[in-house]
């Protein structure tokens, strides 16, 4: 017997969701499956392509992908398709009814998508847009016959595979912190201490962060192990070699498979260690001298080609003293891409999408992205509404949204951005200054 009802033969039909109770026709076109004879969809106006949303979102998982999902949408449309959006969560805007052109709230799950792939036939899937989710179904779309618009599957394996990827970074000749992948704890501390304290250790089954933590000794190791890992030969945890005292970078770029357009690089404000989605950062990274900022796009216009990126990609970059080092690679929309947009006028998801289903990057007349005046990304924090809660920022992503400040001058646009996250230093009190270790000693000369 099959284990589920499309192996055996048995398909969903898609019922429209009546928004006016029955007193009206409706005319949303928002579905949801269920298994019978009658469909309600009808025919579909003309050729589409299916856009796979982000999912649930909590607290760690940014409600950004869902803003380059629906400036998706407006890229097929400009390049005559009609968007076919999948999407679970009813607190987001890509499941407005009136965002794309059909709505199925279904989950994203490679049974669900391929039933209405198999029902809608569209020309292919963009996966790049909701975040690590999707990428997560591509490999099983392909197998399945479905075409993957944008970046192929074998891409996103080389990226997300560590082994890959190290193997890449090696034949390209590029830097890149030593790392291991292990199952027990003995095995760890033999790894870090081959490494060299501090490391990052991460279970390699989460998004967002969860249980990422940067470790200093063999007992915050321990500590870290008893507390996080699931002991478990299927989820691995991964180590790798912490740069203490880098400057952190984000790079969204935009590749036609033959062009590379790189939409931003991002300097973090914070150290690094601090999560992405949670660090405050400035466009352009001002503190940079032009030779780095020269290698760092090289760096990312040579990954690029490697990985033949078409649509999106994200780099995180590592730069300690003279030198750039390659944190990660990942072949899809990032959660910098909406904001870089609004600071450079350009919405570079509406772009990738169009590049997804062939269109050329000069044909369109896109060039590297460049801000007007200074931008400034500041994360927001539920911190308020968690009493008791360790607000110290780390690897594992905490914030709820951003807020943008723009200015003539950095100490503007971080003043504004601070403003609008609801950041009022108080006028007078006392101040607690808190140190690493590592840093005290340093203070006090």
């Amino acid at each position: 017997m099959a284990d589920k009802p499309s192996q055996a033969g048995i398909h969903r039909v898609y019922r429209k969701v009546d928004t006016c109770a029955g007193e009206f026709s409706a005319t949303t076109p928002y579905f949801y499956s269920r298994f019978g004879e009658l469909d309600g969809r009808g025919p579909a106006a003309n050729a589409s392509a299916v856009i796979l949303g982000s999912g649930p979102v909590r607290i760690g998982q940014g409600i950004e992908f869902d803003a380059c999902c629906v400036h998706a949408v407006a890229g097929l449309r400009a390049e005559g398709l009609s968007a076919v959006m999948v999407n679970c969560n009813p607190e987001t805007v890509s499941t407005d009814w009136d965002s794309s052109d059909r709505l199925f709230f279904e989950p994203l799950h490679s049974e669900d998508v391929l039933e209405v792939c198999r029902a809608e036939k569209p020309r292919g899937v963009l996966i790049q847009f909701g975040g690590q989710t999707p990428l997560k179904l591509a490999k099983k779309l392909q197998v399945a016959g479905v075409p993957i618009l944008g970046t192929q599957p074998d891409a996103v394996e080389t990226a997300e595979n560590r082994a890959l990827f190290a193997q890449l970074m090696r034949r390209l000749g590029l830097r890149q912190p030593e790392g291991e992948t292990e199952v027990t704890l003995a095995e760890a501390h033999r790894a870090a201490a081959q490494l060299g304290y501090p490391v990052l250790v991460r279970p390699s089954y989460v998004l967002g962060g969860r249980g990422m933590q940067v470790v200093y000794s063999a007992h915050q190791l321990a500590e870290y192990w008893h507390r996080e890992v699931q002991v478990d030969p299927e989820h691995p945890v991964l180590l790798d070699r912490f740069l203490e005292r880098a400057v952190e970078l984000d790079v969204d770029l935009v590749a036609d498979g033959k062009q590379v357009v790189i939409c931003g690089v991002l300097e973090h404000v914070d150290e690094a260690g601090v999560h992405s989605g949670d660090s405050s950062c400035v466009l352009g990274a001002p503190s940079l001298p032009l030779e780095l900022l020269a290698e760092v796009r090289r760096v990312a216009r040579l990954l690029a080609a490697e990985l033949n990126v078409i649509g999106l990609c994200n780099l995180q970059l590592a730069v300690k003293g003279d030198e750039v080092w390659v944190l990660e690679a990942n072949p899809r929309a990032s959660r910098t891409v909406p904001f870089v947009s609004k600071a450079t006028g350009v919405p570079w998801a509406t772009v990738a999408a169009r590049v997804c289903c062939g269109a050329k990057l000069r044909d369109l007349g896109v060039w590297e992205g460049r801000a007007v005046g200074v931008a400034v990304k500041m994360p927001v924090f539920p911190f308020d509404r968690f009493p008791g809660i360790d607000p110290v920022l780390g690897p594992e992503m905490r914030s709820t949204g951003e807020v943008m400040g723009l200015g003539r001058t950095f100490g503007v646009a971080f003043a504004k951005a601070a403003l609008a996250a609801r950041l009022h230093l108080p006028a007078k009190g006392n101040l607690s200054l808190f140190l690493a270790d590592a840093d005290k000693r340093r203070a006090k000369a």
